[in-house]
């Protein structure tokens, strides 16, 4: 089956005409911080940094009219220039997306590596994925195909995990990305073979950037699992399990605000706001999660 037969089918399941570029891939046919901070603190003396022309295009995507304003509202919590600086991004790096959700940090990756790297994300089958899961993968599709002169040239992998994970061909990546993914890895059981897939995919010298919800030291799997907060020793010990080293934190995500006590979980807090009207100023007050930033380089 051709690219173009692939996106067509895709496109009728999503409810659009295949018109556009998008390069679909099929690999299976089963499926911080409250206000603006400083730039990020690094553990090692060896911190990522963007080039000016980098920096340039991430200001530029940022400010995309293909961004709505809700998401736009949530660069003061998530920095993306700091955290995409940190993890050493560029113009023309290869990047690889885990679990893009609704395409967030997708809508701005896409614009800067656009026409000089590549972006490859990951997602379900919608052919044959089910509920949420179906869902969400016809939504991001819809995204995508909406606007080609953002997307066209992004590169979409099926995945079906545990059984299908690979990312690309073997050491074609710069970069491995996952923003807040790892709790959801860890209750699916798969989370040791995600950390696999991704050390397989990058080049010697690689990078995997990790951006995580930020649990206490020493909570349990099933807590973290329930409430959606992972220890920063969890996801290294993943990581190094993997082969990976661990080259630098970083604090440009942190939110001291945040008690992590809440009765759903990190989904307590916004954007999700579980309990709806209830204790929502108190919530909004204390902003997004306290999340790590972690970058690790294959050796």
């Amino acid at each position: 089956m051709t690219r173009l037969s692939r996106l067509s089918r895709l496109s009728r399941l999503a409810g659009f005409s295949p018109l556009g570029c998008l390069t679909v891939v099929l690999l299976a046919a089963c499926g911080g911080a409250t206000s603006e901070s400083a730039a990020p603190k690094a553990t090692t003396t060896e911190s990522a940094s963007a080039s000016p022309d980098a920096e340039a295009r991430i200001r530029e995507a940022l400010a995309g009219q293909h961004r709505p304003d809700k998401e736009k509202a949530r660069d003061v919590y998530r920095h993306p220039v700091e955290t995409l600086a940190f993890f050493g991004v560029k113009s023309d790096s290869k990047v690889v997306e885990l679990w893009p959700g609704a395409g967030w940090y997708t809508a701005v990756l896409a614009p800067v590596v656009r026409g000089r790297g590549k972006l490859t994300v990951t997602s379900a089958d919608p052919a044959v994925a089910t509920g949420y899961q179906k869902e969400s993968a016809v939504k991001y599709a819809a995204r995508l195909h909406e606007t080609p002169g953002v997307y066209d040239q992004v590169e979409v992998r099926y995945i079906n995990p545990p059984s299908t994970l690979t990312l690309g061909p073997d050491g074609s990546a710069d970069v491995v990305l996952t923003f807040r993914n790892v709790h959801n890895w860890m209750k699916g059981g798969f989370a040791d073979k995600v950390f696999a897939a991704a050390f397989q995919v990058l080049k010697k010298g690689g990078v995997l950037g990790v951006e995580e919800h930020r649990a206490a030291p020493g909570t349990t799997t099933e807590k973290s699992i329930e409430t959606g907060y992972v220890t920063e020793d969890t996801v290294i010990q993943f990581a190094k399990a993997a082969g990976f080293v661990l080259d630098a934190k970083s604090e440009v995500n942190a939110n001291p605000k945040d008690t992590k006590d809440y009765p759903k979980g990190v989904w307590t807090l916004p954007p999700t706001l579980d309990l709806g009207a209830e204790g929502r100023e108190k919530y909004l007050a204390i902003g997004e999660s306290d999340r790590m930033t972690l970058r690790f380089k294959k050796p």
